[in-house]
This record gives C-alpha cells, sequence and structure tokens, in this order.
C-alpha cells in the first residue's frame, strides 16, 4: 500500500532528516469503482501526476494503482489491516535509519481519512498512530479534524471561477495553500497578498508555516493546462 523511499517527489525529505511513505490510489474516477477526489477541479483531474513520471512508460504503475483502489472499496478492513501493518514497519524501519517518519496517504487521491477506522484500534488511522505525522493536499475545503494534532493539510488552489468561493474560505482561514505555476523560473515571492515558499524543494510540508503560498511548478500534463489550475508566470 505504501511507497517508500521510490519516487523523486517524497525522497527530497531526506536531506531534512524526513522519511516519507507515500500511498498512490487512482485520482478520481479512474479506478472505475469510486471518486477518490470528490472536489478536485476539472483542470486538476487534466493536469494530475498520475500518469507522470514512471508511470507514463511503465503500465503496471497505474493497473496497481487501480488494483489498490479497488481493494480499498471491497474490503476496507483488509485493506486498514494491511495498512496498519505497513505504517508500524515505517515507524520502526525509520527508527533504525535516525530518520523521523512522515506518511501522506493522498499521493494521488484526496480521500477524508479521518473518517476512516481501524479495526485493530476502533479509532481512525490519525488518532491510531499519535506519534505519526501525516500530511496532503487536498481540495476538500471542510475537513472536518477536530482534535487532531498529527495531520497536516495543505489547501490546493485552482483559478477556476467556481471555485474561488474554497480558495477565499482558505485565506480566510489562514491556510497554507498550493500553487502551480507555469514555469519553474520567476516564481513569485508574493501571490494572492501572501508570502510565497518553494514546494519543490523538499514535499513534507507540516514544518512550513500557515498563512503563505507553496509554489509549485507545472509538470508532465499540467504544463499544457489552460483551465485556471496551472497560474502563469
Amino acid at each position: 500500500i505504501l511507497s517508500i523511499d521510490a519516487d523523486a517527489k517524497t525522497v527530497k525529505g531526506l536531506k531534512e532528516g524526513y522519511r516519507t511513505a507515500i500511498s498512490y490510489l487512482a485520482p478520481s474516477n479512474a479506478s472505475g469503482v469510486m471518486n477518490t477526489c470528490p472536489s478536485a477541479s476539472k483542470g486538476c483531474r487534466a493536469a494530475c501526476l498520475y500518469g507522470a513520471g514512471r508511470a507514463k512508460f511503465t503500465p503496471s504503475i497505474p493497473k496497481a494503482r487501480i488494483n489498490k483502489t479497488k481493494f480499498f472499496h471491497s474490503d476496507p478492513v483488509g485493506y486498514g489491516q494491511q495498512l496498519y501493518k505497513e505504517l508500524k514497519a515505517h515507524q520502526k524501519s525509520s527508527a533504525r535509519k535516525g530518520l523521523t517518519p512522515t506518511v501522506r496517504l493522498n499521493g494521488t487521491s484526496d480521500i477524508a481519512w479521518e473518517d476512516f477506522i481501524l479495526e485493530e484500534t476502533g479509532k481512525n488511522v490519525f488518532e491510531s498512530f499519535p506519534d505519526l505525522q501525516f500530511y496532503d493536499y487536498t481540495k476538500i475545503p471542510n475537513r472536518k479534524l477536530g482534535n487532531i494534532q498529527n495531520y497536516d493539510d495543505t489547501f490546493s488552489y485552482s483559478g477556476v471561477k467556481e471555485y474561488q468561493p474554497m480558495v477565499e474560505k482558505a485565506i480566510k482561514n489562514n491556510k497554507r495553500i498550493a500553487v502551480v505555476f507555469r514555469s519553474k523560473d520567476n516564481q513569485p515571492r508574493t501571490f494572492m497578498g501572501m508570502d510565497c515558499v518553494n514546494g519543490d524543494d523538499t514535499d513534507v510540508r507540516p514544518y512550513d508555516k500557515q498563512g503563505v503560498v507553496v509554489t509549485l511548478y507545472a509538470k508532465g500534463k499540467a504544463r499544457k493546462d489552460t483551465s485556471g489550475f496551472v497560474v502563469d508566470n
């Protein structure tokens, strides 16, 4: 279920002492059995990195992500049991390496994991592992996290007109907002009146402050996006 030290996105955190386990499911309706990105904009779906990188040239990778999504949909208890084992193993192996374990469950999905209960503990996945730092990017504006302290979410921007109320709500709530820019060069120092931080240096967002824009540059299909998901710079 989890991928560790296997992609360019998360290994950047190793230089800072963080080892991230990430889960890649099939995004949106790609699995044919469920929608894993209920609040995704049209541009987000079109520019999704699901088919980028090694997945673009290795058909077994998207197939595996579809199979994992079908497993999650058809047998959530079994999926949770496997996830529990892998999270435990991630903690132990990271400790042996002298690294701080972090977890990103939505590598290419946007599931509200606070609603996913593990049979082993009777609690949601975050509450089941209070010593683990979880994080994600999300387009869901109304996450019900309650008193959960070990989950950090970065709101994902879109310039699509109908999406602006969600963006405005995120700004009002002083959320950290990820924005994808067309070019790697000349990325802005401020955007929407907020200071910008470079999001491509490392994927580990929980240690960025809130109320800033995380700048990312367009990759793969996103370079050709014209929906408003990618911002020209």
